[in-house]
């Protein structure tokens, strides 16, 4: 069978977008990774399948697998880059500024700016309540919350403050995020017993003028070049611990983020999102048994 994708990004952290309206495609983990190999497939962090809702409270579904084939409750670059796909595909009308995307993790309320073609430029969204509950997020360390909980590793001791924003995050703070051990610490507090979902692990280091640097290792995948419930996850840890006040401008390799804790407690995102290319691949399908 030959499907057609589209290549997009949100600050370097890049997925495939394959349209599956008639909610037709079972990838299997092995096709999703064979996808986002960057070697001999198209190359990618995930995929994301757009699917009709399956509720009336949201416009459509977002389907993410991550670059192994396993699946994520949420996305934040890539809820963005879904939003741009509505947009600039004509899957939702020429007026409309809002969209409601249904996760995994729940509906997720967008705004869009567009440019002067109709275009999306950049999109806020609504992250919604990060769940600091330890049994919710989940991890299996003992009390109602995680906040700079020492963690014992290969490589030491850590102290981690674990938020979900729809998906698991721990977060340490860092002095330089330029010297952390990414590569080394982020895969041992992924797979870390005391996370039985695995995590995601953000290495931040906080600057003046409500600025955050941040390197993030992202679970099933690696280090990414953004990740936007990983920037939501640390302002959220920044607050708990008193280290900022409640909106910052997160910086990560790719491009920076805008992340803002409102009063009703919901966490928003501003950022832009792009198309790289549109192309199509062909894949065997496994014979009927």
């Amino acid at each position: 069978m030959t499907l057609e994708f589209t290549k997009m990004h949100g600050l370097g952290n890049d997925f495939i977008v394959i349209e599956d309206l008639d909610d037709s495609l079972d990838l299997a983990p092995e096709a999703v990774a064979y996808f986002c190999d960057r070697n001999f497939g198209i190359g990618g962090d995930g995929l994301i399948l757009v699917r009709p809702a399956s509720i009336p409270d949201a416009d459509y579904f977002m389907l993410y697998y991550n670059a192994d084939g396993t699946t994520a409750e949420m996305c934040g670059n890539g809820v963005r880059c879904f939003a741009k796909y509505l947009v600039d595909h004509g899957l939702v009308p020429e007026s409309a500024d809002e969209i409601r995307v249904e996760t995994l993790g729940g509906v997720r309320p967008l705004r869009v700016e567009r440019a002067a073609d109709g275009t999306m430029e950049t999109a806020t969204v609504d992250m919604g309540e990060p769940i600091l509950e330890s049994s919710r997020i989940p991890t299996t360390i003992e009390g109602d919350q995680v906040l700079q909980h020492p963690l014992e590793t290969e490589l030491g001791t850590f102290e981690v403050t674990a938020v979900s924003m729809g998906n698991p995050h721990a977060v340490i703070w860092v002095d330089d995020v330029e010297t952390a051990p990414v590569e080394f610490l982020g895969p041992l507090i992924e797979t870390h017993e005391a996370f039985p979902a695995k995590t995601n692990v953000e290495f931040a280091q906080l600057l003046p003028s409500d600025h955050i640097r941040l390197r993030v290792w992202e679970r099933g995948v690696g280090e990414t070049l953004a990740c936007g419930t990983g920037a939501c996850a640390t302002l959220m840890a920044a607050v708990l611990e008193c280290r900022i006040g409640r909106e910052a401008t997160v910086e990560l390799p790719g491009g920076e983020l805008h992340i803002r804790l409102e009063t009703d407690g919901h966490v928003y995102m501003t950022g832009p999102a792009a198309e790289v290319f549109r192309g199509t691949v062909t894949i065997e399908e496994e014979p009927a048994t």
